[in-house]
């Protein structure tokens, strides 16, 4: 008596809503008949095993336990209706709730969308994912844009994290960025436990920014800040980097407390200074131009990465006030090196002890006035030589051959004693030739003015 009394005590009512363990005890054709452990068995109706499908209605056999949600706890004829379509959905909120908790990332397939988003499914029942949380979806499009580009989201899988679960008002709201976010500071944690400071990894620009650029090194981002991008002054990332291009990065530092890693891209190239000694000395003179303008002064840069200090005594002579009365920022000077101590990157110039700007410019424009020689005039006689085209040696050759053929004799006639002595003076022995030679240059030598034959003297 003490046992059913229990029994009875602890027995609870079917409610409406409820989840119940039952056992199915027979499967009819238009209903399934089972053991929700109370007064009366629960009746699951045709209309729930519509929505089952083939597939899991097929799956389920007399003797197994399954979970069934009341609907009605006494419907006319007292029995209890109960629904094992509903119960699967309460599952599948069941879960969304352990991945909201838990932080998972899901990946979900796009099945459709509206005009604010994309859904998703999830077991039996839908989540949302808005326009504004999909990674790749632009901002400020017309209506027909958006529509446009969030039906190329339709079959795509996404890996998504649940920001939102509420079972009452049964909205699941998923987010491909924070699920990005999320999955990256993983890759960022499982880096930078690989990363050593002193190495060198590929990266590509993932942003540019005020301050420097983030480069992506496989998952999780590293800052090069603007001073570590180059070794002359850079104002923005944008002046030496793109967004989208693979550099070689140097690990200068890991903040394993800050999540931090810091990277450096002229840590790689050659220190302008280095070289400083073999290309400038004291008192040459280079181009500069004016990077900055200071109470005591003004900087100019010489090449990339090296600049000197134009001390404000040696800007001009006399007393002239601020600095920025002789020179303003982006002048192009012409500067003298006055001192230099590439050991602790220091370059003394000076503008007051260079030309004057006046008298450099007057020197250029002389330079480019004044003809090039082949430009300068040439006597008569030479430049009628000179404008006479010029003969191929093998054409010259044939056309002395063909002039000389009519005039000359065969060898076996006699010359006439006038022409035989011309030719004989003609001829000049090979070391006489070059007896003659050697006097001309020597002349030459000694300014002496070549000699040059008319026509009328010959």
């Amino acid at each position: 008596m003490g046992e059913l009394f229990k029994e009875e005590y602890d027995y609870k009512h079917p409610r409406r809503g409820g989840i119940r363990q039952a056992m199915v005890l027979s499967i009819e054709p238009h209903q399934i008949v089972v053991d929700i452990r109370a007064k009366r068995d629960g009746i699951v109706p045709e209309s729930d095993l519509v929505r089952l499908g083939e597939n899991e209605l097929s799956a389920i056999e007399i003797g197994d336990e399954i979970s069934v949600y009341v609907l009605k706890p006494e419907d006319s004829d007292g029995n209890v209706i109960v629904s094992v379509n509903m119960a699967l959905v309460h599952r599948d909120w069941l879960r969304a709730e352990e991945f909201f908790e838990s932080g998972e990332i899901y990946e979900g397939k796009i099945s459709n969308c509206n005009k604010g988003g994309v859904v998703v499914p999830f077991g039996r029942i839908s989540g949302f994912v808005p326009a504004s949380q999909l990674v790749n979806m632009p901002r400020q499009l017309s209506h027909e844009e958006k529509m446009a580009k969030l039906s190329e989201f339709v079959g795509e899988a996404l890996a998504l994290t649940v920001i939102e679960v509420n079972r009452h008002r049964r909205r699941l709201i998923f987010s491909e960025r924070a699920a990005q976010r999320q999955w990256r500071e993983q890759q960022k944690e499982q880096l930078m436990n690989e990363l050593c400071e002193g190495e060198i990894r590929r990266g590509t620009i993932s942003s540019l920014c005020n301050f420097g650029a983030f480069v992506d090194l496989g998952g999780a981002d590293g800052l090069v800040h603007i001073s570590e991008l180059a070794w002359h002054r850079v104002r923005h990332a944008r002046e030496v980097l793109s967004v989208g291009d693979e550099v070689d990065v140097y690990i200068l530092r890991l903040d394993y407390e800050r999540r931090r890693i810091g990277l450096s891209i002229k840590r790689l190239q050659p220190d302008p200074w280095t070289l400083v000694d073999d290309k400038y000395q004291a008192g040459q003179l280079v181009q500069g131009k004016i990077t900055n303008v200071v109470d005591f002064g003004a900087f100019a840069c010489i090449e990339p990465g090296v600049e000197g200090l134009i001390h404000i005594s040696e800007l001009a002579e006399g007393n002239f006030g601020h600095p920025s009365k002789v020179v303003k920022k982006d002048d192009e000077l012409t500067l003298r090196i006055i001192s230099l101590d590439a050991g602790r990157g220091r370059i003394g110039l000076s503008l007051r002890q260079a030309p004057p700007q006046e008298e450099l410019a007057e020197v250029e424009e002389k330079l480019k006035s004044e003809p090039a020689p082949e430009d300068q005039a040439i006597p008569g006689e030479v430049q009628e030589a000179a404008e006479e085209p010029v003969v191929p040696e093998e054409k010259a050759e044939t056309e002395v051959e063909e002039k000389l053929k009519p005039e000359l004799a065969p060898e076996d006639q006699a010359i006439p004693g006038e022409v035989q002595k011309t030719v004989e003076e003609a001829v000049v022995p090979e070391e006489e030739a070059e007896a003659g030679a050697e006097i001309e240059e020597e002349e030459l030598e000694s300014g002496g003015e070549p000699q040059v034959e008319t026509g009328e003297e010959a």
